[in-house]
């Protein structure tokens, strides 16, 4: 009998996290050279497609792809809608940009001083 419990109970246990998020990638530049670093704030995405969509995203708005002034969006990358944060936004939470697919999101965020 206990040997069939520790059977139900382990049924329903994964060793696969519930998403990425949290997981920290690395760093980057903005399009205005500005360091960034880039993190799965949500779902599931590898790091190397994030470090590429942020790449791209910058390189979007340095080409003129970006509406407005240039710095906000949405821009389309890869599939991905990424858009940038207003600058109190940014002061307040240090959060640059975001990137969208479905329910995945990348965040670019200043590294702490």
């Amino acid at each position: 009998m206990l040997s069939s419990l520790l059977l139900l109970s382990a049924c329903g246990q994964t060793s696969k996290p519930a998403s990425d998020a949290g997981t920290h990638c690395g760093t980057g530049r903005s399009a205005a050279n500005v360091p960034i670093a880039i993190e799965i704030d949500r779902g599931y995405v590898s790091c190397a497609t994030a470090m590429t969509v942020e790449k791209n995203y910058a390189q979007a708005i340095d080409e003129g792809k970006a509406p407005g002034n240039g710095g906000g969006g949405p821009v389309p990358v890869n599939g991905w809608i990424c858009e940038g944060f207003p600058t109190p936004f940014v002061l307040k939470t240090g959060e640059a940009s975001e990137c969208t697919k479905g329910h995945a999101e990348i965040l670019a965020t200043l590294p702490a001083p």
